[in-house]
Formats: C-alpha cells, structure tokens, sequence
C-alpha cells in the first residue's frame, strides 16, 4: 500500500491555484487595458467602425482613394455615367448602394459617389468623407491640419415655380430640411438660418405633427453656389423631404394631413427667397458639411414641374449635359 504525502498534495493543489490565480490576473488585466484604451481613444472602434481592409464601414475606401473635389450622385447606375469623362482611373469600389470611382477630368482629381436616396444616406456619406479625410486611421484622432472637401450633389427635383420647368437647372442655395437630420447635432441654431425657419413655419400654419420634424434652414457654400450656377442656373430654396409621396404632397390611396402644402409652399416668400423644387438630399449635405468644415452644394435638373403638372421620365438620356457642365465648374 502506498502512503501519499498530504503535504505534497496540498502543496500541489495550492500551486494550481496560484498558476489559475494568476492567470485570471493576467485575462482581467488585458481586459482592463483595452477597456481603457477604447475610452482614451478619441474615436473608439464602436464609433468609427473600420473594415479589416483599412476601409471606412460603409463605403469600403480607404483615405487614399479620397480626392478633394466629390460629384455625389443617388442613383448607383449614375456613376459610371460620370466617370465615363474621367481618366486615369484609380479605383472602382462597389458596397451596398454606394460606388465609388476616383480618376481626373482636365487635370482635376475628382471622386464621384453614388449615396443612394435620402438624408439619412447622405449622414452616413458625408460622415463617412470626413472621417476619411480628417482622422487618422491608425490613432483614431484628428490629423493636426483640416482637409477641406469640395461636394457637389448632382440630381433631379421637381419644379414648383414657373422659372423652374421641366429641363431646367437648379442650384439649392438654401435647403429647407423637411428630414429631422441636422436637429440631432450640436451647433445646429448656429448654421441655420432662424428667422427664415419661424417665418415658414407661421406661413405654413403647422401645429401636432407637422411640426415635429422641426424644418431647419441652411444655406449651401455661398463659393461654391456661384461657381456652379454662374449666370446660367437657377439659384433658389429647395425643400429636402422625407420621402416622395406625403411629404412632397403627392396623394394617392392615403389622404394628406395638410392637403393645401404645395400650394402654400409655391406662395411662400420671405426675404425675396421664393422655393424653387422638392428633392431629397441637399439640406442633410449642406447641413452637415457646414457643420464639418467643408464647402457644399447641390445642382439638380428639373424632371417633373409639380404646378404645371408635367414630367420628363426620359431625362437620363439629358442630364449628361449637366454632369460635363459641372465637372468643369467644380
């Protein structure tokens, strides 16, 4: 019969303890350091969420592919009708409905980015941009020196005056944004223009749920409107909406809540300012940029005149002219 040392025993079992003490000491320890690194960092991966790649979430480029001057476009299938004037390709990356292309046009090294439709893409987008263009990567801070981009939004709207007919250019100096965006980031009173906001919502007599998106006003990059629009485009305010139907007034099978919009919207006028078109992104983008530091606009042609009740639904074999016209401006 063989006799075990109790001693030994305890000693063993008190060794494995210490080892899996240490251990766990050692787990909550690299637990701990990571927990604090992700809160010292200023922008932790929950935040700024970058692919395996090196690429941003969403849009899956790189700050490399990034030029200073971006034509944004809705519709995907628009792109390639834009990059079809570019050369000297550098990359043609495709994620979700967001294609990007970057190449150069007399010299000018452009990047057009379909955004697909809405504010709320147009968040992601614009978001996207600067963190392209002003965080570094690798520290997840600020570069030391802001990265001003130049955006041009390239679309189509519906007219509501008769200046605006169908085939007519338009360039959003404001944007009254029917969308809710820019009220959910700091600084928003300071960029918008307040008085045009009270004064449009008194005219329009909302009250209960027309009011809750809370319009905000915001004028796109005074520069950039007129090196666009020059002499030949037509400068006024657009209304960003939240949708195509309701919000733009168009009635179907569901009734309006204010059946008279359109009507008091065509008659509204403060400050000279008379609204122009409906579309669907240009206050989140003029918005936005403002806020970031960057200079924004957007320049839509007309395919559908809402008070003379006419549409173009061929425009795409037209709206070329405006993409050249654009591309030698920007």
């Amino acid at each position: 019969m063989i006799e075990i040392n109790k001693n030994i025993c305890v000693n063993f079992v008190s060794h494995n303890e210490q080892n899996e003490h240490l251990r766990q000491s050692a787990l909550k320890k690299r637990i701990h350091s990571k927990h604090n690194q992700q809160f010292t960092m200023k922008y932790p991966e929950s935040e700024l969420i970058i692919n395996a790649d090196g690429s941003i979430f969403h849009l899956h480029i790189r700050p490399e592919h990034l030029a200073d001057k971006v034509i944004l476009v809705g519709d995907p299938g628009r792109v390639n009708l834009v990059a079809q004037h570019l050369t000297d390709i550098e990359c043609d990356i495709e994620s979700r409905e967001f294609h990007t292309i970057t190449g150069r046009f007399a010299g000018k090294r452009i990047t057009v980015l379909s955004t697909g439709i809405g504010c709320d893409n147009i968040d992601i987008v614009v978001n996207e941009l600067d963190a392209l263009a002003n965080i570094d990567f690798q520290t997840r801070d600020d570069h030391p020196a802001h990265r001003t981009l130049e955006l041009v939004r390239i679309g189509t709207c519906g007219g509501l005056q008769p200046n605006t007919p169908v085939g007519a250019y338009v360039v959003s100096a404001k944007s009254i944004g029917f969308d809710g965006l820019l009220n959910f980031y700091a600084g928003r009173n300071e960029v918008c223009d307040l008085e045009f906001e009270r004064a449009f919502l008194r005219h329009m007599g909302w009250t209960g749920n027309m009011c809750q998106p809370n319009p905000y006003v915001i004028a796109a990059d005074e520069e950039m409107t007129d090196r666009i629009a020059r002499e030949d485009m037509v400068r006024g305010v657009t209304i960003a909406c939240g949708g195509f139907f309701g919000p733009q007034g168009r009635k179907l099978r569901v009734p309006l809540a204010d059946p008279e919009q359109n009507s008091k919207v065509e008659a509204f006028e403060h400050d000279g300012w008379r609204i122009t078109n409906f579309e669907m992104e240009s206050s989140a983008l003029s918005g936005l940029a403002r806020l970031m530091g960057h200079k924004a606009t957007t320049v839509c042609m007309v395919v559908a005149n809402r008070l003379c009740k006419e549409a173009n639904t061929n425009y795409k074999s037209t709206i070329d002219n405006l993409i050249t016209t654009v591309l030698e401006r920007i």
